[in-house]
Order: C-alpha cells, then sequence, then structure tokens
C-alpha cells in the first residue's frame, strides 16, 4: 500500500501506517482498479509527498479529491499535467493571483513549481472513480490524509495551512494554532469564486510565511510553451 510513501514522510507517520484500516483500503483500491479507470495512476497516489518532503513543508493547501477528467490528475491539488485544459477552479485561482501579486495567467496548471518550495499540494482523498467526483469518500483516506496534517502540526518548526471552502476548513480542528498559521476563505470553485476573488489569500499566505521567519513563496508558474 505505501511502497511509494517517501522515507521522511514514513517516519513521521511512524504506527499509523501498521493500521489495519488500510488493507482494507488497499483492497478497495485493487477491486476498483480492476473493475475500470481510477485517477490518478498507481504511481502518482503519493505524488504531493513525493514532490514535497515532511522537513521541507512551508505551506498545506488542502484539496478535497482528484481531478476524475482521463489525463488530468497526477497528485497535487488544482494541479493538472502539461498539455491539460486549466480547470475553473485553478482558473479563478491564477485571476485572484494576478489580481493579489500582479503575477501573470500561465498556459498551464501545472503546480509542480510551488510543490518544490515547500507547498504540500494535498487532497484529502487521494483517489477517484474515473467520471465520479468523491467516489472513494469516505474509504479510509481521509484517515491517512488527517495523520499527514496532524504530523505537520506536531512540527516544532512552523508552516501555514490553506483552508479554503468549508470541507478544508473542518481541518482546522488538527492543527495547533499556537505554532502554526492558518489562511482561511472560501473555495476558488465557480459556486463561490465570488467570495474568493479579491480575498488576497496569496500576500495573507506570504505574510504569515514573514511572522514565522520563513520567505515568502515564488507563485509564478512558468509558461510551458514556447
Amino acid at each position: 500500500m505505501f511502497e511509494k510513501l517517501p522515507e521522511s514522510w514514513r517516519d513521521a507517520l511512524g504506527e499509523e501506517l501498521a493500521h489495519p484500516r488500510y488493507e482494507e483500503l488497499a483492497a478497495f483500491l485493487t477491486a476498483e482498479r480492476a473493475a475500470g479507470p481510477v485517477f490518478p495512476p498507481q504511481d502518482e497516489v503519493f505524488a504531493a509527498l513525493e514532490a514535497t518532503p515532511y522537513h521541507d513543508v512551508r505551506v498545506v493547501v488542502l484539496g478535497q479529491d482528484p481531478y476524475h477528467g482521463e489525463g488530468q490528475g497526477h497528485g497535487l491539488c488544482f494541479s493538472v499535467r502539461p498539455g491539460v485544459k486549466v480547470p475553473p477552479s485553478l482558473r479563478n485561482i491564477y485571476k485572484e493571483m494576478l489580481s493579489d501579486l500582479g503575477h501573470p495567467v500561465p498556459d498551464n496548471g501545472y503546480l509542480m513549481p510551488w510543490a518544490h518550495q515547500g507547498v504540500l499540494l494535498l487532497n484529502t482523498v487521494l483517489t477517484v472513480r474515473s467520471g465520479e467526483a468523491n467516489s472513494h469518500k469516505g474509504r479510509g483516506w481521509e484517515k491517512f490524509t488527517d495523520a499527514v496534517i496532524s504530523a505537520v502540526s506536531a512540527r516544532d518548526e512552523p508552516a501555514v495551512f490553506v483552508l479554503w471552502g468549508n470541507h478544508a476548513k473542518k481541518k482546522a480542528a488538527l492543527i495547533d494554532t499556537d505554532r502554526h498559521a492558518i489562511v482561511d476563505g472560501a473555495h476558488p470553485s465557480p459556486l463561490s469564486a465570488r467570495k474568493f476573488l479579491g480575498s488576497q489569500p496569496f500576500s495573507r499566505i506570504d505574510a504569515a510565511l514573514a511572522a514565522q521567519g520563513h520567505p515568502p513563496v515564488d507563485w509564478r508558474v512558468p509558461d510551458l510553451a514556447g
């Protein structure tokens, strides 16, 4: 189940990984993949944790579950592979990045440059059945990702947790706010974009990082064309 989990996260999560519930989750995922497409591919389920080692985390952005269209999700929340059309929520994130920081809207939705700067782009459910949003909800992933959030919260080194929308805000109970900062707000989905746009999350995150003694994130996403 956790063969692809990087060593830094194995160490951080410890005995949690031995819990019997993950045997049930693994059996469920095996059956799901046998029945039809599941996203992301098996070798990218833990891509967010591979891209951002435990001790490098400065910011945690919480998503809900992966994109459920062919070729979209690759294991980082809100991100899509190069060459894939930018989804509506990410388009709104880019609009706000332009408004808040003046950074141009890129020609792609590939957020790996953020992950490599210590921004953990974590969905609370790590897999999804093709074409069926939330189809793997309640199968055990939430326990695992709660443990990831709690492990970051338990560190001495502070981080900034970004909680967009009611689903993410429920995770605030796992976060030690004496040590860490929370930047919350509306979800960037078109359904709540009116409240998200203008909320200046990027400058708020960078201000929280500065208060923790961390440098700001370079939020610019390089264009891939040309």
